[in-house]
């Protein structure tokens, strides 16, 4: 397959998918995305390793932003699986353990959805949050979901929480056949604030490979969990099932950065349970919860 063809230089963000007001992604922003999530030049490979591979991107026009590219061979998991595991939010509950809160809040289209998601950070980091308009589109047999961040008027910032900026991120599924997949993970978040360089290190070397063994475990155990619970329940195929209200997108305006208060974290040392990995360490995996 021919790859797309990219300029030598990294590439700035596209504000918001181009875009100055709230829209749904269009079939240009999805063949966008997915263009990038194949590009090779202007990324550097941190870590190759047991089928996860992690690239990074500095964009040299704002160093508090990061770019991280995330790709993960998937045997024995089919695309739909795997796109069925990065939909379903109680499943999302049980294997994702840094997640704090995460619920989707309205429906936007039959692909196209807002919802809230908070994480825990490394330790002794502030948490931080989300709102995003999220959007998928299957394609063929390769699956596409990906998201933004927006204004909600019954969601503002937390005082518990600093809430960061999606300004793109999200997941191409490539099915490699019946029971094998590839899945990429692009992000281009501005975690508001200027995070220690030990954080963008541990990133890329250690939180985002754990990360994708851990969406990998879960797959795998996937059909067996959704047999138990409501298995015929999958609104992001069967949109005539959403439980969620309707929203109009003029509810809804773009979350940009600078109209958020930044966090200097640039100074904070890594704290000894997370050198020594503690709380979300590599050993602490617990898969029982996924059963």
């Amino acid at each position: 397959m021919e790859k797309p063809a990219a300029s030598t230089e990294p590439q700035g963000p596209r504000p918001v998918l181009g875009r100055e007001s709230v829209q749904v992604p269009d079939d240009q922003d999805f063949h966008s995305f997915r263009s990038e999530c194949e590009a090779e030049v202007g990324w550097n490979l941190t870590y190759s390793k047991a089928g996860v591979s992690v690239w990074v991107q500095a964009v040299e026009m704002d160093r508090t932003l990061h770019k991280i590219k995330c790709r993960m061979e998937c045997r024995d998991v089919p695309a739909e699986t795997l796109y069925d595991v990065l939909h379903d939010i109680e499943y999302r509950k049980k294997w994702d353990s840094n997640v704090i809160e995460t619920f989707d809040i309205a429906r936007l289209t039959v692909n196209a959805d807002v919802g809230y998601y908070s994480w825990r950070c490394p330790k002794p980091l502030k948490n931080r949050d989300v709102i995003t308009l999220r959007s998928w589109l299957p394609m063929g047999a390769d699956y596409i979901i990906m998201n933004y961040s927006v204004k909600h008027p019954k969601y503002p910032p937390r005082k518990d929480l600093v809430r960061a900026v999606s300004i793109q991120t999200g997941y191409l599924i490539q099915s490699t056949g019946p029971k094998s997949c590839v899945i990429t993970y692009l992000a281009q978040v501005d975690p508001k604030g200027s995070l220690p360089k030990w954080v963008v290190n541990k990133s890329s070397q250690f939180l985002a490979p754990k990360a994708m063994k851990k969406m990998y475990k879960a797959c795998l155990k996937y059909p067996e969990w959704k047999q138990k619970h409501l298995p015929h329940f999958k609104p992001w195929l069967h949109p005539e099932q959403s439980p969620l209200p309707s929203l109009a997108l003029s509810e809804l305006s773009v979350q940009h950065a600078d109209s958020l208060e930044n966090i200097d974290e640039s100074a904070v040392a890594e704290s000894r349970d997370e050198r020594m990995g503690g709380a979300g360490g590599e050993g602490s995996d617990d898969d029982t919860s996924l059963t």
